[in-house]
């Protein structure tokens, strides 16, 4: 089996980033750091005069407006990593020794087929999840190309037109100025792929693992049979207690890290489901436009289900480390481990809930997105 996380280190190298703390990834932030951030920011100059541009025309804005929601979107997902770096390869750290820890640790040794199977269940979403944001960006990439190239097959003129909607302050339509801007967004996308699948890619593999590690310390409840010998039960319980208590930190770290993210993706996930569903349903007759935003659709949804299926899967775990303490044979224990339970009882009770603000990472609120999705589609049919 391949390296914990491996997929997303290599998106973080190919953006300057390395596993470093005691280097200028420990220090401070470095050029490269801040110019793929200064980068992303800067499309939304030819995206937001494009929308000014065709104000006038709605379905021109609102194809525009999808793209510069998602742009926004990547600006707070760098500026996250950024600021929580540190974290970031720490968690990384962390869990990559877990996995090392259980097949030599026996408090990890049980619960070893949960995190084998976790960590491959946590690869196939981190690649799955890369190559459907490749390929929304490559189809975007490749829509003029194809256009341009059927053009000249049928000896006929077409206008030119870029990847993304885009109006900037010189003729970007004629050479060089076609050029330059198709590969400045074409790096521009690149760089948004690339923070999207590590950043992204990360927080489900984070969550994945909490999951398994919560399982295993299920697991080791559930089945201990609480020997006789005291020594041995006091080391047991003890070894659990810091376990659960590791868990529940983690949880919580990633929780503080992820709290902007999870605050835009649920606000700009709204707003782009409104413009896309507009698009969609306007764009009935066109079979290439159909697709285009279809795909684009289905690609802003799994990046909000990630986060809603990560916050699902850590809430119900950590809660059922309740349920394995109450199934476990505790009534053989010793009044003081009964003690040390019950307390493990009272901390499973609490819910360990991924939120910003108002916003809970919930497979419930997915839900009810999709559900206003629906509607909207209903409502601008209507409407027309």
């Amino acid at each position: 089996m391949g390296r914990l996380f491996q997929l997303q280190e290599y998106c973080l190298r190919a953006m300057a980033h390395r596993d470093d703390m005691d280097g200028t990834e420990g220090r401070a932030l470095s050029l490269q750091h801040i110019s793929s951030l200064i980068f992303v920011i800067s499309a939304q100059y030819p995206l937001i005069s494009y929308v000014a541009y065709n104000r006038n025309d709605m379905e021109k804005v609102t194809a525009c407006l999808s793209v510069v929601f998602t742009n926004m979107l990547t600006v707070i997902k760098i500026s996250t990593f950024l600021a929580n770096r540190k974290d970031f390869w720490e968690m990384i750290r962390r869990f990559r020794k877990m996995h090392e820890q259980s097949s030599h640790i026996p408090r990890y040794r049980e619960g070893l087929d949960y995190v084998a199977e976790a960590n491959k269940l946590a690869s196939f979403l981190g690649r799955a999840y890369c190559l459907s944001c490749g390929l929304t960006g490559l189809y975007f990439m490749l829509g003029p190309i194809v256009k341009i190239g059927a053009c000249r097959w049928h000896g006929t003129t077409c206008d030119k037109e870029l990847p993304m909607p885009m109006k900037f302050p010189f003729n970007d339509l004629e050479s060089p100025g076609y050029e330059v801007c198709f590969l400045y967004t074409v790096l521009v996308t690149v760089v948004v792929v690339a923070y999207a699948s590590a950043v992204d890619g990360l927080f489900i593999s984070f969550a994945i693992n909490l999951r398994a590690h919560f399982q295993t310390l299920q697991s080791q409840i559930e089945n201990w049979e609480f020997p006789s010998s005291k020594p041995d039960t006091q080391i047991r319980l003890k070894s659990i207690v810091e376990y659960h208590v590791l868990l529940l930190s983690l949880s919580r770290k990633l929780r503080s890290m992820y709290t902007p993210t999870v605050m835009g993706q649920f606000v700009i996930t709204s707003l782009q489901v409104g413009v896309i569903i507009y698009q969609l349903v306007t764009n009935m007759d066109s079979v290439m436009d159909l697709l285009l935003y279809a795909s684009f659709f289905g690609s802003i949804m799994l990046q909000l289900f990630i986060y809603c299926y990560g916050g699902e899967i850590i809430k119900a775990e950590s809660l059922q480390v309740d349920t394995a303490v109450r199934l476990s044979n505790w009534h053989l224990a010793s009044p003081k481990s009964r003690t040390s339970l019950s307390l493990i009882i009272l901390q499973s009770q609490k819910e360990v809930l991924i939120r910003a603000g108002f916003f809970v990472a919930s497979l419930a609120n997915f839900v009810g997105i999709c559900r206003t999705a629906l509607s909207l589609i209903t409502l601008i049919k209507s409407i027309e």
